[in-house]
């Protein structure tokens, strides 16, 4: 299994800090019909991810996601949320923005999967080659890119996110609890294959 730690989010650390850290923290928006999902929507078993696309732990962990999907399919779904650490990633706000422009035309996870097999390379003219790869309508795409179109989106993710108490990427949530993934995702899987079995 690979090992996964989470990238904190520096400009949070503080506040969230001084939170009781033996709290369970939960999920503070509901998933929606509005969230990125894979899996069966009636499986009995919600997986939550709070990621960024130039976080190395979030690439590193998203073979192990896809297995967990494999795994267990038909009784797990998986539900992707931004995160961008934009103080430590540069381009990690412009590569959601990319990846909900994408999302717009129903290219979302083949997106999702361009950015992280291209982790290191995600400045917009790179960002603007992979809607091409995908055979996107490049003149919404870059008329949504420049209006930044999906920003609030990602703000209103991100704010979610902390108010869950996200403090780094990625942050897994398992039927609405936060779920520590320190030392790997091999408790995931344990806890998912512990619930989908009822």
């Amino acid at each position: 299994m690979v090992p996964v730690r989470s990238e904190p989010a520096r400009r949070y650390a503080g506040p969230l800090r001084r939170m009781n850290e033996h709290r369970k923290f939960e999920l503070a928006v509901p998933v929606s019909a509005v969230d990125h999902a894979l899996g069966a929507s009636h499986a009995p078993v919600t997986v939550v991810e709070y990621a960024d696309f130039e976080c190395p732990n979030c690439k590193q962990a998203a073979p192990a996601v896809k297995l967990l999907l494999e795994r267990f399919a038909g009784r797990v779904r998986l539900v992707y949320r931004h995160f961008p650490l934009e103080e430590v990633h540069p381009h990690a706000l412009q590569a959601a923005l990319a990846a909900e422009a994408a999302a717009g035309q129903g290219k979302f996870w083949p997106m999702h999967d361009l950015l992280f097999d291209n982790q290191s390379h995600l400045k917009l003219p790179q960002l603007r080659g992979y809607a091409q790869r995908l055979e996107l309508d490049m003149l919404r795409y870059d008329a949504e890119m420049e209006g930044e179109l999906y920003l609030q989106r990602v703000r209103e993710q991100v704010e979610g996110g902390e108010r869950s108490g996200v403090r780094g990427t990625p942050t897994f949530f398992l039927n609405g609890t936060v779920q520590d993934v320190s030392f790997g995702l091999q408790a995931l899987f344990e806890k998912v294959g512990a619930e989908s079995r009822g």
